[in-house]
């Protein structure tokens, strides 16, 4: 298991020298010092002038930043999320005073008011006015920022849209105010809470506690995912947790696997070309991101098709693809297979036909198409 974690943090740290990361000192007028920033841009950035990308703050960033900016470049690469901008904030000399609350209600004062009116008033405004970034943002803590970026979550429009809370040292009264602001949200909003049999034992029994608290809570606008694993430590616990809470967040965003082609999409009782719609709405609606109906993804809803020989959906499918695929064979393909199997056999070879002065893709060659046509051909003798 060690083995495995070395060659992953060397891979991940390979990835990450293929991607832009800038050391700034950003002055803040809120804390009255200069504070070190680390951001990384995804690779690309510089190519892609018209694309906006989601922000994804690491708290503790002086040891949190290098791992999360890491599995961000990984997973985008395989596009198991999407590109996203990774901004860490250095905590090493600070972090006590950056977290500081009040004993009566634990919510934030003094230097710790002034950091959370930091990070929300100065740093994320400058974030989105040099770099370009979509609405959708991320927080990450660990032990004590893992507690503090929940306070972001009390307010009435919550700076963040997903929490990614890696042991926390929960304040007193967070258990209570948790569970109690999740309950009245009305918006989508992700949740990943996680700590570990040999994690410190009050922020192990807090967080059990709070795990409680949300798994009771119903509402469906709440993405909430917990994990408790047996081994790691309290400190080495984000290395673990970091890659499955971001592949748990864009899991809409993944290419469909076999799992939910198996276990969802063969056994809907209505369209997948709907389903495949819908889960592209909904990474629009989540992410902001007007995502290209990957070739993967409209493979896997033809192989349902022929599978439970529901042909009529082909059409449908079809139209999909000529709009997503205009220069290539793929949506003229699918239409040709609609005709081919609900009775227009003519109008099958027709279609195969023209399909040949489009472009290959996904396995849809010219010689399979003329193949096509010339079946139904010597089967009809047209």
């Amino acid at each position: 298991m060690k083995k495995h974690i070395y060659l992953l943090v060397f891979f991940i740290c390979v990835q990450i020298i293929k991607a832009q990361v800038i050391y700034e000192p950003f002055n803040s007028s809120k804390l009255n010092e200069t504070r070190e920033i680390k951001i990384q841009l995804p690779r690309g950035y510089d190519a892609n002038p018209d694309k906006k990308y989601p922000i994804i703050v690491v708290f503790d960033g002086d040891y949190m930043f290098e791992a999360v900016a890491g599995n961000a470049d990984y997973y985008s690469y395989w596009e198991d999320m999407p590109d996203a901008i990774v901004v860490g904030v250095n905590q090493i000399d600070t972090r006590s005073s950056d977290v500081y609350y009040s004993e009566q209600n634990s919510l934030p004062i003094e230097s710790g008011a002034a950091f959370f009116e930091f990070i929300g008033m100065e740093l994320m405004p400058h974030i989105e006015r040099t770099y370009r970034t979509e609405g959708f943002r991320v927080a990450i803590g660990h032990g004590e920022t893992a507690n503090f970026i929940n306070y972001y979550l009390l307010k009435g429009d919550p700076l963040f849209k997903a929490y990614i809370v890696i042991s926390p040292d929960l304040a007193p009264d967070m258990t209570t105010y948790i569970p109690e602001r999740l309950t009245k949200f009305e918006t989508k909003l992700f949740y990943y809470l996680a700590t570990s049999d040999n994690d410190v034992a009050s922020i192990k029994s807090d967080t059990e506690t709070l795990n409680t608290a949300i798994t009771g809570i119903d509402n469906k606008n709440i993405l909430y995912n917990y994990k408790k694993l047996e081994e790691p430590s309290h400190y080495s616990l984000p290395a673990y947790i970091i890659p499955d809470a971001l592949q748990k967040i864009f899991l809409v965003y993944q290419p469909i696997s076999k799992t939910e082609y198996k276990d969802t999409i063969l056994k809907l009782d209505s369209s997948p070309v709907v389903y495949l719609e819908e889960k592209y709405q909904t990474i629009l609606d989540l992410f902001g991101i007007d995502k290209q109906i990957l070739i993967n993804d409209f493979k896997a809803i033809e192989a349902a098709i022929e599978k439970t020989e529901q042909f009529q959906y082909y059409e449908d499918l079809g139209k999909i693809a000529r709009k997503q695929y205009p220069e290539t064979m793929l949506g003229t393909y699918y239409l040709a297979r609609f005709y081919e199997e609900t009775g227009e056999p003519k109008k099958a070879m027709k279609t195969y036909q023209s399909a040949f002065a489009l472009e290959e893709i996904g396995g849809i060659t010219k010689d399979l198409v003329l193949e096509k046509a010339d079946e139904i051909k010597a089967d009809f003798g047209y």
